[in-house]
């Protein structure tokens, strides 16, 4: 489970949103601000639900001391008494959104988890950064589907070639890896990459966040701000959930792609811009045009080279390849002596359906790697809705026997099987099968199994 802090001056306050959310993760409270950053630094904090009001210490200062000492962990900032201005220096500081009481706590659960995943994310951007910096990363690593090796082959035919892509897809299939992978391996790699997530940010502050603004553009720009549209200039421009953006904004929008200049909030003065733009979503474009939802103009502007990231269904020959990257990873995550997964295990692997794509694969090795105590992950390590009734028993790996098999293939299964989870385990195995360790030899040689 992800921990998650709450810091608030109301004891009331705190006490309901931890019986609110302690379902969902694990929650710590706190009413005193040097205890919290206490709690920040010892107790691995993923995110911080910070009020802006808190007696003697005001939210924005706390907010840039979380920041200074970890800039991982996501903060959501609340208040009781929201203002614009308030919003957009919690943005500015590094708040990932700021909410108002009193909250919606169905609402709170959902961008909880929709922070997390950005945050889960975002670090696997900044490790497939680290490792193209390295000169070590292959795009092909962790996958051997022909449906991803058409998407490489796509990556390398548009990586120097300075039109609009579109990534579409469904959510945990990597989108950003990949808008990462083509500005990593084009010729603007030496430039910025911005990133923004059109969904994440509330629409009154988007505009701000591409555009920028001057100085006394609005109350509280006490200082020029540059937007993302500048700070992407020679470099690469990714526009996160397109599809959430509102109307107006992408009129806006277009007319930045058609002429390639900006006007900041607040200035008459036209900024060129030389940006290459990535989009992606996880809606059906075409449809949320037909809808009214999207303009028209700007899809074709958008979609002028689409990349479909297929979902992981329908790459299952990458499940065993991912399992192993997600193992390694973690296994030195958490200083664990994980080396592999059983044949069962991975066979119950390639037989889930992932609505949640890769996200959801990898989030099951994580709590696998975590929580099993042996070097190979076994069956009853994986989450139990993931199994089928023919494996699924409460202290051990069943065999799956049919209508039909002799006794002797059944006796070979079990035997097979109960090697495996004893991790070849000789006197172990023929004390689970209830029978002497000379027997099993000779059990073994009968069938010529190896031994």
């Amino acid at each position: 489970m992800y921990n998650v802090l709450i810091i608030d001056d109301e004891v009331s306050i705190l006490t309901a949103l931890r019986f609110a959310l302690e379902d969902h993760f694990n929650v710590y409270t706190t009413t005193d601000v040097p205890e919290a950053l206490e709690i920040i630094n010892t107790k691995d904090i993923d995110l911080v639900l910070l009020d802006q009001y808190l007696g003697d210490y005001k939210g924005i200062e706390v907010l840039n001391t979380i920041k200074s000492q970890n800039h991982r962990v996501i903060v959501i900032a609340m208040t009781a008494y929201g203002s614009i201005e308030d919003s957009i220096e919690a943005i500015q500081r590094g708040a990932y959104y700021y909410i108002t009481k009193p909250l919606d706590i169905n609402g709170l659960i959902s961008l909880i988890n929709k922070a997390l995943e950005y945050q889960s994310l975002s670090d696997e951007v900044q490790d497939l950064t680290r490792k193209i910096k390295e000169d070590k990363f292959d795009l092909k690593m962790v996958s051997s589907s022909h449906a991803m090796n058409e998407v490489f082959k796509m990556i390398d035919r548009i990586k120097d070639v300075d039109i609009n892509v579109l990534i579409s897809g469904e959510s945990g299939t990597g989108k950003e890896l990949i808008a990462r992978a083509i500005h990593e391996t084009s010729r603007r790699k030496n430039q910025n990459m911005e990133i923004i997530n059109c969904a994440a940010i509330p629409h009154n502050l988007l505009e701000s966040e591409l555009f920028g603004y001057e100085k006394g553009a609005f109350t509280g720009a006490n200082n020029k701000y540059k937007g993302k549209f500048e700070l992407a200039d020679k470099g690469t421009l990714f526009l996160d959930e397109i599809g959430d953006m509102d109307l107006q904004l992408q009129a806006k929008l277009l007319r930045v792609i058609q002429e390639k200049t900006i006007t900041p909030l607040g200035s008459e003065k036209p900024v060129p811009v030389d940006f290459r733009l990535v989009a992606a979503t996880n809606l059906n474009l075409s449809a949320e045009v037909k809808k009214g939802n999207f303009r028209e103009d700007l899809f074709f502007r958008l979609n002028v080279v689409n990349i479909e990231t297929p979902p992981l269904r329908n790459r299952r020959d990458d499940i065993p390849a991912l399992t192993k990257h997600f193992i390694n990873k973690y296994s030195k995550a958490f200083n664990k002596d994980v080396t592999g997964i059983s044949r069962t295990a991975i066979e119950v692997l390639e037989n889930h359906d992932y609505p949640g794509n890769v996200r959801e694969l990898q989030n099951i090795i994580e709590r696998a790697v975590a929580l099993t105590d042996k070097s190979i992950i076994q069956v009853q390590d994986l989450p139990n809705e993931l199994i089928p009734n023919t494996h699924r028993v409460s202290l051990s790996e069943s065999v799956p026997i049919y209508v039909g098999d002799t006794i002797e293939s059944a006796e070979q299964k079990l035997i097979l099987a109960t090697l495996e989870y004893c991790e070849n385990n000789k006197r172990k195995t023929a004390q689970m099968l209830g029978m002497s360790e000379r027997h099993l030899y000779n059990k073994l040689n009968q069938y010529n199994l190896k031994n």
